[in-house]
């Protein structure tokens, strides 16, 4: 028992379990936007277990797809995989089973779940080689979690009649790829050396943190507007204040000459803001100021 404790606890860290609350949130507020309240027991069961097998599918195919690479880089070289805390054949099962529940999760809620889950799937796991590829992989990561919100409006109202969850998901696309900016100057000198590309490798540190700056202006801007078109009050109003300065905060911990604050900056703070714009857009919905 102690070992099967050990393996989960390990498993669980692979996959960065916690950082699920960056999207959760979302997909709950999608639901709850949706639904104009709460959705039914059902849906929100079948929603936490799409978003749980997706984001662990990603994570796990992600350490697969940079073992290797993860070895070479000082700063990801104690993961899992690398280290040999779990096995590549372990990992892979741990993969399957993740679509499994993904799949039968998104086959419970309705048919247009199903019929779309190829592609939220592909999204999520394509990531992982994107940044082989271009300087925009942050963008594609955006997008992956993008598609939580209007997938789970769709998971209560099957289908989207609505340009309120396709603004909440521009807002999540532009949030996070403000964020993994912030968070790829950690690798600027090793993803150049390797011939990596992000955003930092290809523009420099300081140019960066400006892109980064300007990934997350547009994303406040896109939360205005999403805030106009829920109509929800004062509520709802200090959620997009509490965001914005949030951001603002965000911005002054991180410096082109010290990262040394950066987990405060990823971590901390981002897990705030999905939580505060549940919270408050989400309350306001529950106190009947949605038209």
């Amino acid at each position: 028992m102690d070992n099967f404790g050990k393996k989960l606890a390990t498993t669980l860290e692979m996959i960065k379990f916690e950082h699920t609350l960056f999207a959760l949130p979302f997909a709950f507020l999608g639901a709850v936007l949706a639904a104009e309240g709460l959705p039914t027991l059902w849906q929100i069961m079948w929603i936490a277990m799409a978003m749980v097998g997706a984001r662990s599918a990603a994570m796990t195919f992600n350490r697969i797809a940079d073992r290797k690479i993860d070895a070479e880089n000082p700063r990801t070289a104690n993961r899992e995989l690398p280290a040999g805390k779990l096995s590549v054949n372990f990992a892979w099962l741990f993969l399957i089973a993740s679509i499994v529940l993904f799949e039968l999760a998104a086959f419970m809620l309705n048919w247009l779940t199903f019929a779309l889950s190829p592609v939220a799937l592909l999204s999520v796991l394509g990531y992982s080689y994107a940044k082989r590829f271009t300087a925009f992989a942050h963008l594609i990561l955006g997008w992956s979690l993008a598609i939580s919100p209007t997938a789970a409006w769709i998971a209560v109202r099957g289908t989207i009649d609505s340009g309120i969850p396709l603004l909440l998901s521009l807002l999540v696309m532009m949030w996070t790829a403000g964020f993994d900016v912030l968070y790829a100057c950690q690798d600027f000198d090793f993803d150049r050396e390797k011939g990596l590309r992000s955003i930092p490798a290809r523009f420099g540190i300081k140019n960066s943190l400006w892109i980064a700056r300007i990934f997350h202006f547009q994303a406040f801007v896109v939360l205005v507007l999403f805030y106009l078109l829920t109509d929800l009050g004062l509520i709802a109003a200090v959620g997009v204040a509490a965001t914005g300065i949030l951001l603002i905060y965000q911005h002054t911990l991180v410096k082109p000459n010290d990262l040394s604050k950066m987990n405060a900056a990823f971590f901390t703070t981002n897990a705030m803001v999905s939580v505060i714009l549940f919270a408050t857009f989400g309350g306001a919905v529950f106190l009947g100021k949605l038209h």
